[in-house]
């Protein structure tokens, strides 16, 4: 008797857990787009291994079809505009937006939109998760994961007075692995993803 009520008990504490570690957003379901003068894209490599090199994009859409109640039920779509890249290259010898936007970086005159479809979304505690999705860039298409972080869901926002929820994610990827083998060595194959974003109800 007393072993059953031991395995009772326990289990009654493993469901209690289960449930205080469930992640719920406060905010309505339903479609919600990325606010792009809140939202970031910004990449990073190693130059030579004495610094690293950030850019950014600027052309940024995202759609969001939030479950709240159940996050790892919601879904992800965002794309990108290659030709929209920022080096913040201060110097006049060239256009370094348009070298990396080039044949030999991005190719965007061939490859216009990198794109990222989300295939699971995974809550890993009360805020944070991870999102994995197919990549599509420079014409391939991989699996890639991101590590999420939820900031913040207002609703509503005390400026617009509409729902907003607010994350922060990073991720890594090989650039050789997508075809942009250029300079791979003095320049890192790994490239560091950045991202941070606000998300607003689509009108």
């Amino acid at each position: 008797m007393s072993l059953l009520k031991s395995v009772l008990t326990v289990s009654a504490l493993l469901v209690g857990l289960g449930t205080a570690s469930a992640q719920t957003i406060g905010v309505p379901a339903g479609t919600y787009v990325a606010d792009r003068t809140h939202t970031n894209v910004l990449w990073s490599v190693s130059h030579f291994g004495t610094s690293n090199y950030i850019g950014r994009f600027s052309d940024i859409n995202a759609t969001l079809t939030l479950d709240p109640t159940d996050p790892d039920k919601s879904k992800l779509t965002a794309t990108i505009n290659p030709k929209s890249v920022d080096t913040n290259y201060p110097a006049k010898d060239k256009d370094f937006n348009a070298e990396i936007a080039g044949e030999m970086f991005l190719d965007a005159a061939k490859f216009d939109t990198i794109k990222f479809v989300s295939t699971k979304i995974e809550t890993t505690g009360k805020d944070t998760g991870k999102v994995t999705g197919d990549l599509t860039l420079h014409g391939v298409t991989k699996p890639v994961t991101l590590d999420v972080k939820l900031n913040a869901a207002l609703n509503p926002h005390p400026m617009s007075q509409k729902p907003v929820v607010g994350f922060s994610a990073t991720g890594m990827i090989k650039r050789s692995d997508f075809g942009i083998n250029a300079l791979v060595g003095p320049v890192s194959d790994d490239v560091k993803l950045t991202i941070e974003t606000e998300f607003v109800p689509q009108s």
